[in-house]
């Protein structure tokens, strides 16, 4: 009986092929990492060609553990978002590297259209603020720098997309679509536009037909041909890492909050059917469109999480691998007055400073490797309470807060967060739940389950609880001296 399901999740470090059952058990799982370019400081690219090479291996290694693709139901997609691909649609290959979502070249354009007055009205249309994290000026600068680009306009033939634009391209030999949540993330979506905005295309100087169609996030939306996996299988899920993480947390009602720890930390808030505005620069974003419908999340996106335990393991050989971040932390009593801005890209929310750059303050010759370790863990739960403040603050303030991905497995971390915020911290036995929501909305989307609701009944296992035990001084201390290594960026 055709009831699996086939995630791929095309992230920010590593692609990954995943096979679910209905009742949520993962079955099979292939992955490969995915090497960063860093030509220029502040700039991160990806190789388009390695990105499909890589999901496709992964997802052939996959089926064949599987027996072969003819009991598969459908494909989930869930990518890392605002990552801007270009390729040509008669070739079928990239016209240049993609440019990552960590990616800051496009500052000074931004800055001319924040000095312009530009960004009070794209906040109300689009949710989201004038910043190089965002695709739509990553576009521009493709256009303005890539000859192969330009001509590709100038012959009509160039298509921009996020990662999972770039997937279905592939797969289905031609499609050009793109679903709600990632779409909501360009600058180019108005938040109650059912298409890419006319007028914020040409604010942006981009070609509006060089854009993919706007698309639901679940349903029967493009097919993968059979010459890739042995059999034609329809794509039926889609949803960027985050908002798929926020379903796959089974947060689906207004309130309901989830933090998710991988690359960067995102935090996203359910705000039902209600068009979110910050005034304490969060984001507004499409959650989940189903059937032309969309629900909509608050978000608070933190730029650098697990890559600062990357950083630390790969540059300056502090840790042998992710997991020992922990056993150092707990070898020592505190971080010894060390705390860490972790602004290796920037700030992002509530702070939003592309200039900004990192910081280790407090450092005496009694500090250490387990100090600055510590701290770095530290760091996590000092920058989600800044969102919680900013969430509160506009009215989203957080009763339960529910974590993943794969710093979240972290012990100390968690229930560091939980003593730093003051709230109970649950966090799931499957703490992949990005994959976990393509899965459920591709299970929706091919029939398997009626709706969200009763495709989370069905595939979420089982929740650990962390609840608060830090001293009021103690958090005090440390929110001080996190708040004056702040000035310091």
């Amino acid at each position: 009986m055709t009831e699996l399901i086939l995630v791929l999740d095309a992230g920010t470090t590593s692609t990954r092929a995943m096979l679910f059952a209905p009742d949520g058990a993962m079955h099979h799982v292939a992955q490969r990492e995915l090497q960063q370019h860093y030509p220029q400081p502040g700039w991160v690219e990806h190789d388009a060609s390695e990105i499909w090479d890589s999901t496709l291996a992964c997802a052939r290694e996959v089926v064949e553990a599987a027996g072969g693709a003819g009991d598969i139901a459908a494909i989930g997609i869930t990518n890392q978002r605002e990552t801007v691909v270009a390729w040509d649609s008669t070739s079928g290959e990239p016209l240049h590297r993609a440019l990552v979502w960590q990616d800051r070249r496009t500052e000074p354009f931004c800055a001319e259209l924040r000095a312009a007055g530009h960004e009070a009205d794209v906040q109300r249309q689009t949710g989201l603020l004038l910043d190089p994290y965002f695709s739509a000026t990553k576009m521009r600068w493709l256009l303005d720098n890539s000859e192969e680009v330009r001509g590709a306009a100038e012959r009509g033939t160039l298509r921009f997309g996020t990662v999972e634009s770039w997937l279905i391209f592939k797969l289905s030999g031609g499609a050009h679509i793109s679903d709600a949540s990632n779409a909501s993330r360009t600058l180019l979506l108005a938040l109650d536009g059912a298409q890419f905005d006319p007028g914020l295309c040409e604010l942006f100087g981009l070609p509006k037909q060089a854009l993919p169609e706007v698309v639901d996030c679940s349903g029967r939306l493009a097919m993968a041909q059979k010459q890739w996996l042995g059999e034609e299988v329809p794509i039926c899920g889609l949803a960027g890492d985050q908002q798929s993480a926020t379903i796959g947390q089974g947060c689906l009602s207004p309130g309901e909050t989830k933090a998710t720890y991988g690359t960067g930390a995102f935090v996203l808030t359910n705000m039902g059917g209600a068009i979110p505005h910050s005034d304490n620069r969060m984001l507004g974003t499409v959650l989940c469109q189903q059937g032309g419908q969309r629900s909509y999340a608050l978000e608070g996106s933190v730029f650098v999480a697990g890559s600062l335990i990357q950083w630390l393991r790969d540059s300056l050989g502090f840790v042998t691998s992710a997991a020992e971040s922990e056993a150092l932390a707990r070898s020592i009593p505190d971080s010894g007055g060390v705390t860490i801005v972790p602004a290796l890209s920037g700030l992002g929310a509530p702070h939003w400073r592309a200039d900004a750059r990192g910081v280790i303050t407090g450092l005496s010759f009694a500090s250490g490797k387990a100090q600055i370790v510590r701290a770095a863990l530290e760091a996590m739960a000092h920058q989600t309470y800044d969102l919680a403040q900013a969430f509160a603050a506009d009215g989203a303030e957080w009763g339960l807060l529910k974590v993943d991905g794969g710093m979240s497995a972290n012990n100390w971390m968690a229930q560091d967060l939980s003593d730093m915020l003051g709230l109970e911290v649950e966090r799931p036995e499957f703490v992949e739940t990005t994959a976990l929501g393509a899965a459920m909305l591709a299970g929706v989307g091919c029939g398997l389950f009626a709706d969200l609701q009763a495709a989370a009944r069905a595939m979420r296992g089982e929740v650990r609880r962390f609840g608060p035990s830090m001293e009021p001084e103690v958090r005090g201390e440390r929110l001080a001296r996190w708040r004056k290594a702040l000035e310091a960026t």
